[in-house]
Parts: structure tokens; sequence; C-alpha cells
């Protein structure tokens, strides 16, 4: 999978290929938001996103667990566009997950993999983490790209007759 720095929501990539994610202990949106209009004066302030022959996809992961004390309280993620970079002035929900329990923030596992919906998106796409109650901090790493790991690795031990 090819990681784009520029198409990166939360969390960084060393040199050296080591990720890092954002923390979250809060509600807060994505450290990074993309600007569609790459610093163009003159841009649409809706384009649709979605709809591009070559699937891209929005990938949510953590690289390690919640705390145990964290299990039972809950996380859900948003994809939003706003007119602003902090997704503060009409924010516009394109896509939400259901609420995910601490539990299931297990390392390494994907929180989330969509292929982006097809929708109006205003000029500044980011992702909003909404939280139950506070967390010890876990790491997210979110970014888009156009091919998502999606092997499925089945259970071991059992014979085929």
């Amino acid at each position: 999978m090819i990681l784009d720095l520029q198409t990166m929501f939360s969390g960084t990539v060393a040199a050296d290929g080591t990720k890092t994610g954002q923390a979250i202990t809060a509600t807060a949106i994505s450290t990074n938001v993309i600007d569609r209009s790459g610093g163009l004066a003159s841009f649409p302030a809706l384009e649709d996103e979605g709809t591009n022959p070559d699937e891209s996809w929005l990938i949510v992961q953590t690289p390690t667990a919640a705390a145990g004390g964290d299990a039972a309280k809950t996380l859900t993620i948003t994809l939003e566009s706003s007119t602003t970079a902090d997704l503060a002035t009409s924010p516009v929900v394109h896509a939400s997950t259901a609420a995910i329990v601490g539990s299931a923030i297990t390392a390494g596992a994907t929180l989330w993999r969509i292929a982006l919906p097809s929708a109006d998106y205003k000029k500044f796409i980011g992702l909003r983490y909404t939280v139950s109650a506070g967390f010890t901090s876990f790491p997210i790493l979110a970014y888009i790209t156009a091919d998502p790991q999606r092997n499925v690795i089945y259970p071991t031990g059992f014979s085929v007759a």
C-alpha cells in the first residue's frame, strides 16, 4: 500500500517508515485537514470527491490498543467537509462509524475502511473523533489511499474434508 503524506488525516510517517498516530484522548478533529483547492484562489465551492474510476478509500487504524480502563468508552468517527479548515462552519457529515467501544480498539485494528462516498464536498475535508468520555491516549492513523490492504488472515489448525 502506498501512503501519500498529502492525504493523511491523522498521524505521520518518518523517513524510515515508522508510523506515529495522532493521540486521541478527547473529542477532536484530525491533525491534518485536506484543502481541496491546493491554494488556488478560484476553485469550485462544491465538488464530488467520491466519483473516481479508481476508487479512493478512507482507512482508519490504530497501531496500539486503548487502555484497559477505556473498554466501555466509545469512539465515533465522522468524515466531514466544511468551508473552514477547523471544520466549524456548517460542516457536512459524509459518512460516520457506529460507536466503537474501547475494547474493540486493539493493536493493529482497522477501525474503519470505506470507499469515499459520492457527495458534494466543501473546500476542506477532515475527520472528527467524538468520544463518550475522556480516553487514556491511544494513537490513530487515518489516510486516503487507492490501494487498501485487504488480505484477511483466517484461523489455522483446521482440516478441509
